[in-house]
């Protein structure tokens, strides 16, 4: 059985709307772990690594600063990646959120709130400037990126032209409901898995 491993947004856990209709929507066909990721970025990306190495996916999916871990993981370990609205500019979406703040799906460890600081900022900001460091040819042609066409945070797509070639787009904003998971993220997922 083929497996996928969603990456959630900042805001959200491993039981957010996009990580549950992903789940339903390949049931007994796809295995998908949702995971809840580490607010911090290097602790996240080491985190995500070491359930790569310990799961062997077949795919990342993520959504916006999932998305942004998914492409620099991604062509590091030689898998294809599905990148909805992805946030490269973390820094500028957290400098005006600075204080205490609640994740808006539960996560399994049961802590909900969290603190957004100029530490915090400072992490995203030095692996911002290395995001695009593992961009490969292999890479170019694995990473695709799905745009919401209503998305108001992340508008992203010129940028991740400059790295990759394919790009989508769905009449969506920015988190995807379950409906547009089905419509729009579950045949491209398809499709990369058929490749």
């Amino acid at each position: 059985m083929k497996k996928i491993i969603f990456l959630h947004g900042f805001y959200a856990s491993g039981q957010c709307v996009p990580a549950m209709a992903l789940r339903e929507a390949f049931k007994d066909k796809v295995e998908v772990l949702t995971p809840d990721l580490p607010m911090h970025p290097q602790e996240a990306v080491r985190f995500i690594k070491e359930l790569c190495d310990r799961e062997k996916p077949d795919l990342l999916v993520g959504n916006s600063c999932g998305s942004f871990y998914a492409q620099m993981i991604a062509p590091k370990i030689g898998i294809p990646a599905l990148l909805g609205n992805p946030h490269f500019q973390m820094t500028e979406f957290l400098k005006s959120r600075i204080g205490a703040h609640q994740y808006k799906s539960p996560r399994q460890d049961g802590h909900q709130d969290f603190i957004i600081d100029k530490q915090l900022i400072s992490e995203f900001a030095e692996m911002e400037q290395h995001q695009f460091e593992n961009c490969t040819p292999f890479g170019k042609e694995h990473i695709w990126g799905l745009f919401g066409e209503q998305d108001t945070l992340a508008h992203f797509e010129p940028l991740f032209l400059e790295h990759y070639t394919h790009s989508f787009h769905f009449p969506g904003g920015h988190t995807p409901t379950a409906d547009e998971v089905r419509i729009w993220y579950v045949p491209l997922i398809e499709k990369i898995l058929s490749v």
